[in-house]
């Protein structure tokens, strides 16, 4: 028994060594290395990621965020090359990782545009500019309803209107039903990449602490893995099922992915209205009612051959609609009211992973273990065709 407690705290004891000679290591460091040497050489690395603007009747709130290293005291503060007094929540010193609230009583204008500088200690200057300034949304009932309507307007509506093909595309049949297949991974593998685009131009907006090509990674695996994991675990019963039950299952991942994606669109329409862009978020409603139409092509493609043998068919075609479409409301009223660029980030990454995965398990289904067979010429044209839709419907959303 003795003999068991010890190999077992021998054990434990190894799993733990290395952990606290590293923090041994770390402290010793900290203490004794040689980092006080470039500290008193360098100046202090000051860095501050300004969040968001609010704007309220005579009154303008700066969040932020201290982005650095090093604690940072903001002084003085100007508002068009003006200096301004201002309060700051919680102190005017922020330390590393810390938020901080700058308010101004100052008597904006409805559509002029302002440049903020915050100014520490130090010197060092900060930048934020307000384009076009407009009261910022608060949460009531008249934008709750605005912004519901929105998301409807833009995803809802327009993947139930592409559904709609579904009595025609059923008709397909040999070929054709193959061209069908192959729009459908163009239109899925420009919906993938576009969501990817637009996750990596949301870094930008991301503190660099946040680490965002982490959330970027782990959002997209997250959904890659999570969804072959399912994929695997259901893969014996669909089997049994038969191959209307792979091609149900198919069209709600589709219609999974693609409602993530349109997350971040609701995202970029909500905060483009919130921050008085109302051309821009005017244009976006339009382009993206247009480019969504094709989305319920995707959807519907792999059931026009099965859907005979799917029980309540229709129910299940208006609930895929619904996860496609509804995540656009829900984009667009966090985009309005609280928008945060971390949670787009996040959302357009398991959106563009659970496209791509669910367009490989399509392809490898169309296969059958023969890759260089799905080559032939139909399948190339309908490949490019999907592409070249989603391309030219995305014009539209340029404006």
């Amino acid at each position: 028994m003795e003999q068991e407690n010890y190999n077992r705290l021998k054990f434990l004891g190894s799993a733990f060594l290395p952990v606290i000679l590293l923090i041994i290591l770390l402290i010793a460091f900290l203490k004794f290395g040689p980092l006080g040497v470039f500290k008193a050489a360098l100046p202090p690395i000051e860095k501050l990621h300004i969040q968001r603007t609010i704007l309220e009747p005579e009154q303008l709130t700066v969040m932020a965020i201290n982005d650095g290293p090093e604690p940072v005291t903001i002084s003085q503060a100007t508002i068009n090359e003006v200096l301004w007094k201002f309060t700051m929540e919680p102190s005017n010193t922020l330390q590393p990782l810390e938020q901080g609230v700058i308010k101004f009583n100052y008597p904006w204008l409805e559509g002029d545009p302002y440049i903020i500088t915050l100014i520490s200690s130090n010197g060092v200057t900060f930048e934020h500019e307000i384009g076009v300034a407009t009261e910022t949304p608060k949460f009531n009932i008249l934008y709750f309803k605005a912004f519901v309507l929105l998301g409807i307007y833009v995803g809802v509506i327009p993947v139930l209107l592409g559904l709609l093909w579904f009595p025609f595309l059923r008709k397909l049949q040999g070929r054709w039903y193959m061209f069908l297949l192959s729009l459908t991974i163009g239109l899925l593998i420009f919906l993938g990449f576009d969501a990817l685009s637009e996750s990596f131009e949301l870094l930008g907006n991301l503190p660099e602490s946040f680490n965002g090509i982490g959330i970027l990674v782990i959002g997209f695996l997250l959904a890659v893995l999570t969804l072959s994991a399912v994929s695997y675990k259901t893969q014996h019963y669909t089997e049994q099922k038969g191959e209307h039950y792979r091609a149900l299952i198919w069209g709600y991942l589709i219609a999974l992915g693609i409602g993530l994606h349109n997350l971040g669109e609701g995202l970029a329409i909500g905060s483009a209205y919130a921050i008085g862009e109302v051309a821009l978020g005017s244009l976006l409603v339009i382009g993206f009612m247009v480019h969504n139409v094709t989305e319920g092509v995707a959807i519907v493609a792999p059931l026009t051959q099965t859907y005979r043998q799917i029980n309540r068919f229709l129910l299940h075609l208006v609930a895929m609609g619904l996860i496609a479409g509804a995540p656009t409301i829900i984009g667009t009223l966090i985009g309005g009211f609280a928008y945060s660029a971390a949670i787009g980030v996040l959302f357009l990454a398991i959106g563009s992973g659970a496209i791509f995965d669910v367009t490989f398990d399509i392809v490898n289904r169309m296969a059958k273990g023969k890759w260089l067979s799905i080559f032939t010429i139909t399948n190339v044209l309908g490949f490019l065709a999907g592409l070249l839709v989603m391309y030219a419907t995305g014009f539209l959303v340029l404006g």
